[in-house]
C-alpha cells in the first residue's frame, strides 16, 4: 500500500473554531473554510503517492462524500477512506467504539485493518497519542494550522521521510519477488 496521510480538517486546513449549524459547518473565527488546502497541496505535489485517509469528525457529521468534496479537486484524488465508517453506528447502536477513542486508536484501527505500515497524520489533536507513535503525527496548533512555516517545514520532512521508507519498502519487496 501507498504512504498515508491521515487528515484533520479543523485546526489544520482552517482554524478550529469549526461548529456544525443547520445551515452547516461555520468557522467562528476570522477567515474562511478550507483557507490553507493550498498548503498542503504544495507539501504534497512532490509525493504523488502519496494517498489520504480522512481522519475528522467531518465524516460522521456530514458523511464520507460529503465532507471530501469539501476538500479540492486535487487532494479529493488522493482520498482512499477515512477512520469513519457509517456501518460503525449500525454495529454498536447504543455504544459507538468510534466517539470514545483517541484519533490515534481511530488512525492505529484503520491502519491495521488496511495493512498501512507507512503513514503520518497531520492534527492538531495529540491527546493519547503513543509515545512510539509521535514521530508520526505532524502537531499544529489549532489556531494556526498549516498557516505556520514551521508547521509547513515539519510536514515536508516528515513526507520526504515516509516516502522514502516506503520507497526502500518496495524496492526491498522486489529483490524478495525476483
Amino acid at each position: 500500500m501507498a504512504a498515508v496521510l491521515f487528515l484533520d480538517f479543523d485546526g489544520v486546513l482552517h482554524p478550529d473554531q469549526v461548529y456544525i449549524t443547520a445551515s452547516g459547518p461555520q468557522l467562528r473565527s476570522a477567515g474562511e473554510l478550507f483557507m490553507w488546502t493550498s498548503i498542503l497541496e504544495a507539501a504534497l505535489d512532490p509525493y504523488p503517492e502519496v494517498k489520504i485517509v480522512l481522519s475528522t469528525s467531518w465524516v460522521r457529521k456530514l458523511g464520507f462524500s460529503r465532507a471530501k468534496k469539501r476538500l479540492s479537486p486535487t487532494l479529493q484524488k488522493r482520498v482512499v477512506g477515512s477512520t469513519w465508517h457509517s456501518s460503525m453506528a449500525k454495529v454498536w447502536a447504543d455504544q459507538i467504539w468510534w466517539d470514545g477513542t483517541s484519533r490515534h486508536g481511530q488512525i492505529l484501527r484503520y491502519a491495521a485493518r488496511s495493512g498501512i505500515t507507512q503513514w503520518l497524520a497531520l492534527d492538531d489533536d495529540a491527546e493519547n497519542w503513543a509515545t512510539a507513535d509521535l514521530h508520526r503525527l505532524v502537531l499544529l496548533d489549532g489556531a494556526e494550522g498549516l498557516s505556520s512555516p514551521a508547521a509547513v517545514a515539519e510536514l515536508h520532512r516528515r513526507l520526504a521521510a515516509l516516502t522514502l521508507a516506503g520507497r526502500s519498502a518496495d524496492a526491498d519487496e522486489k529483490l524478495v519477488n525476483i
